[in-house]
């Protein structure tokens, strides 16, 4: 009688038996090499630093985000911005409201209700600029623009957060504001308006730090996001409505996929900064250049000009130095 740890001799048995018992044997092979697989994978996830954890949700979050951003850009061209967006809100809104079913009560629990809107607010104001730059000028460009977001906390902190900056961070925020005036171009033809909305875009953004800063005390992040779900739609759900194109088929699988993606994108990057050190994060954002200008090049023939590099190779610089010297200074309380 055959051993069962190997296959059928000739002669030992009959064709059928050879037949049923292949698929058996191969199926428990696969099976085994993935959970071997997936305990390794498990074992490797489990002993990796939280910084490196975290840079691999941050990581993923720009890949998910990068697919989201294409599909604003392709339905775009077609669909009105605000019916993306009512649509994006309550797909998002809804997936929020199915993980906290059990507690709906407590995550719309807030003390900071007028904040609550104020970030809200700023939030559609942000996508409305930064999302009308995206379908209207190359990814690459209203990318970079919008890395002086970190610019324009820096301002913001003072202003109203009234932290001290030193002349240092100031020097560069100068900076790079000058690499987004190259960016800019301003000239004889004027500035162009879509890339205006891509820095009104960031100053919106810059916003929404600031105020997530003040609700991170006492709000929990679900909390957050579902407030924004609800002021966005219903701020969108008019002007969606009367701008409403019926969607095709095509951009309705597009509509629902940026969504998701988006919706993912928020939850990747939350949780990255949740594991990980703000400082130790943040620098990856920038891969987000690269990722625009693939994604620009092959899906919408964008070839970034040269002053879009300059500038953002200026922007990159001055933001780079700024995280370094905001985690210096974080750091020094601790080290005092």
């Amino acid at each position: 009688m055959p051993s069962p740890s190997r296959g059928l001799g000739p002669g030992e048995a009959p064709l059928p038996i050879v037949l049923s018992a292949a698929p058996d044997t191969a199926a428990a092979g696969v099976g085994g090499w993935f959970a071997h697989r997936r305990r390794r994978l498990r074992h490797w996830w489990r002993g990796a630093s939280p910084n490196l954890r975290g840079s691999v949700f941050m990581l993923s979050s720009l890949l998910v985000y990068a697919v989201m951003v294409a599909g604003i850009k392709h339905v775009g061209q077609a669909v009105p911005l605000v019916q993306i967006l009512l649509i994006r809100q309550v797909i998002m809104t809804a997936i929020l409201l199915v993980f906290a079913a059990g507690s709906l009560r407590r995550a719309l629990h807030t003390d900071r209700l007028g904040l609550q809107v104020f970030r809200s607010v700023f939030t559609l104001l942000s996508m409305l600029c930064g999302f009308t730059a995206v379908v209207k000028i190359p990814l690459a460009q209203a990318t970079a623009i919008g890395f002086s977001q970190v610019l324009f906390v820096t301002i913001a902190a003072v202003l109203v957060l009234k932290e001290t900056v030193d002349g240092r961070r100031w020097a560069a925020t100068i900076i790079g504001f000058i690499g987004v005036l190259i960016m800019l171009r301003p000239g004889t033809d004027g500035l162009d308006i879509y890339a205006l909305l891509s820095v009104a875009g960031a100053i919106f953004g810059a916003g929404i730090t600031v105020s997530v800063r003040k609700l991170a005390a006492s709000e929990r992040t679900d909390t957050i996001l579902l407030y924004q779900g609800i002021v966005l739609i219903l701020l969108l759900v008019v002007p969606g409505l009367l701008w409403w194109q019926p969607p095709t088929p095509n951009q309705w699988f597009w509509l629902v996929t940026l969504s998701l993606f988006g919706t993912a994108g928020q939850w990747l990057i939350t949780r990255a900064y949740q594991v990980g050190e703000a400082a130790a994060l943040a620098p990856l954002d920038f891969s987000r250049l690269l990722l625009a200008s693939f994604t620009g090049f092959v899906f919408f023939a964008e070839i970034p000009v040269l002053t879009t590099w300059i500038g953002a190779a200026i922007v990159i610089g001055a933001t780079l130095y700024t995280i370094r010297k905001n985690a210096r200074v974080a750091s020094s309380p601790a080290s005092a």
